[in-house]
């Protein structure tokens, strides 16, 4: 009788410390897959850049970013709707940890040679920094092994075809979800540049704001000896060393704006960012972040928008970050001559372009700093 009593009070506890970490599991791959799902060029844009910093072999695989980005977010959203209904816990538990064991070493390894500045798992809704998400999967990874000891003691709620319905439910939200964002925008917008936002004051840095810190090493030679030097114990005035080299490093970043790299420079090297911000009238932005790559169905659509701003007296500019080589034989191959090409294209940094909108092309309107519009050019 008694031991009946404790394997029951065992099984409880085994029952309650499964069904919380399925849960806190359940959680975190549907917050993660539905942030991703809401932004997927997000997710591609991340991948490229994983692919870039690990360069080599890696970049051969940039074109395979997007099947991977659709990929991703199917596996994670998936795995969390299906672990929060307790569908098929036993597969989703095993998966969980081969996707966790893949994954911490990864994270690891990325927080020791920082590769990417962040790692976009909680895409742009919550930016940690290689470290914490390191420690993040560590703490996720233990909840795995967790569940995986308690599995038998979390039985099944579902038959096995009311499991496969929501298994094919929660794929579908997936990719109704990433669909939507894709030919639209993303619903959900976490970036600086949504609707609403006041450029300038975006772009602001406070007075009191933490500036970089750097360590500064001096290198000077004496005697043909090379001998390395603090600012503050530099051989100055000793006209017996000879000054070689200076090295800086950073060793802790200041205060950074949300808006740090808006720039927009005419094709002969004017800068009118201010010019646009400050404009008490609406100015088109139709955004081209590289011009090999924009989508030609929509091309149509930009010109007849060109056509639309010239009848009524509207500025419009055409923003990309392509060379000035590239930017004259996409006006040629669209129908714009040279002149117009040289008043109407203007470059800008194309990561700030990807971040602006996600779209390819793209546009918003700017009025007194604020943008008031924003539509990819598909949607229209």
């Amino acid at each position: 009788m008694e031991n009946g009593k404790c394997k029951m009070k065992e099984r409880t506890v085994k029952h309650i410390l499964g069904s919380v970490a399925r849960t806190l599991l359940a959680l975190t791959f549907l917050f993660s897959g539905f942030v991703k799902a809401v932004d997927p060029l997000g997710t591609v844009y991340k991948i490229e850049d994983y692919l870039k910093a690990f360069g080599g072999f890696f970049t051969d695989l940039l074109p395979l970013a997007g099947t991977a980005a659709v990929l991703l977010i199917a596996v994670e959203f998936v795995l969390g709707f299906c672990m929060l209904f307790n569908v098929r816990t036993n597969w989703t538990s095993w998966l969980s940890l081969v996707f966790y064991l893949v994954m911490t070493p990864l994270t690891l390894w990325i927080a020791l040679t920082n590769p990417v500045t962040d790692c976009g798992c909680f895409g742009d809704a919550l930016v940690l920094t290689n470290w914490q998400t390191f420690w993040k999967n560590v703490i996720l990874l233990s909840l795995v092994v967790v569940l995986l000891i308690c599995l038998k003691a979390v039985p099944p709620l579902f038959s096995w075809w009311m499991e496969l319905v929501i298994t094919l439910v929660g794929l579908g939200i997936a990719g109704g979800i990433m669909g939507y964002s894709y030919t639209h925008l993303p619903p959900m917008d976490f970036r600086p540049y949504k609707v609403g936002n006041h450029i300038p004051t975006l772009m602001e840095i406070p007075d009191d704001a933490e500036p970089d810190i750097y360590e500064t090493t001096l290198i000077y030679a004496k005697d043909g000896v090379e001998q390395e030097f603090t600012l503050a114990d530099y051989p100055k005035g000793d006209s017996t060393w000879t000054f070689v080299d200076q090295k800086s490093v950073l060793i802790k970043k200041g205060y950074e704006p949300p808006i740090h790299d808006f720039e927009i420079m005419t094709l002969d090297f004017y800068d009118i960012t201010y010019d646009i911000l400050e404009a008490d009238e609406p100015i088109t932005l139709v955004t081209m972040y590289d011009l090999n790559k924009t989508d030609r169905k929509q091309i149509d659509k930009v010109l007849q928008l060109m056509r639309d701003c010239r009848r009524d007296d509207k500025i419009l500019y055409i923003l990309t970050g392509s060379g000035e080589d590239d930017i004259f034989a996409f006006a040629d191959e669209i129908g714009l001559d040279e002149e117009v090409a040289e008043h109407v294209f203007c470059t800008i940094d194309p990561v700030t372009l990807k971040t602006i909108v996600r779209a390819n092309p793209g546009m918003f309107v700017v009025q007194d700093g604020v943008i008031i519009e924003k539509h990819n050019f598909r949607q229209l």
